[in-house]
């Protein structure tokens, strides 16, 4: 058995997201072998791809410590989802519930089911955001950069971007 340390992301634009971060929270602390430590700030996001015209999200990072190993919760976290009422219609589509594990303690998975650390967490600052007011100290494991580093790198680049396209479009 293990104990390790453990981050879930949570997110949902359908609905009302707010509840049902709140709902999965609450189911996630009566999982036996799990056990929640603690969990961000709610964070209200633009939708990243996936189709057009959905609703803003509503995300939050989950720390906890888990007697599982990572294939069963992962496991565990879809059947969540699908008690929240999750159908997987189209990648990047709007959602009830999503939960994806981003981190097990340093371990890393290469499985059909499961990569870990979360292969685009590094990547959206909807993570890492929430991510980094958990473990403010945490060094990601695939760039080997400080979370601030890279959460300061991509606000630039997003930054940089939205200048491009608002000098472009004439805003």
């Amino acid at each position: 058995m293990t104990n390790e340390r453990v981050f879930v992301a949570l997110g949902a634009n359908l609905g009302d997201p707010l509840r049902q971060l709140r709902g999965a929270i609450a189911a996630l602390s009566q999982l036996r072998g799990f056990e929640v430590r603690a969990v961000s700030q709610f964070h209200r996001t633009a939708p990243v791809g996936g189709p057009a015209g959905q609703p803003d999200y509503c995300n939050a990072v989950l720390e906890g410590t888990s007697e599982l190993e990572p294939e069963p919760l992962l496991a565990s976290l879809q059947e969540l989802e699908q008690r929240f009422g999750r159908v997987r219609l189209e990648p990047m589509g709007p959602r009830t519930l999503d939960l994806d594990l981003l981190l097990f303690g340093t371990r890393r998975v290469a499985s059909e089911s499961l990569l870990l650390p979360h292969p685009r967490m590094e990547e959206r600052l909807f993570v890492l955001e929430p991510l980094a007011e958990l473990a403010p100290d945490l060094v990601l494991m695939d760039s080997g950069q400080p979370i601030r580093a890279r959460i300061a790198e991509l606000r630039q680049a997003h930054s940089a971007g939205l200048r491009a396209r608002s000098a472009r479009e004439g805003w």
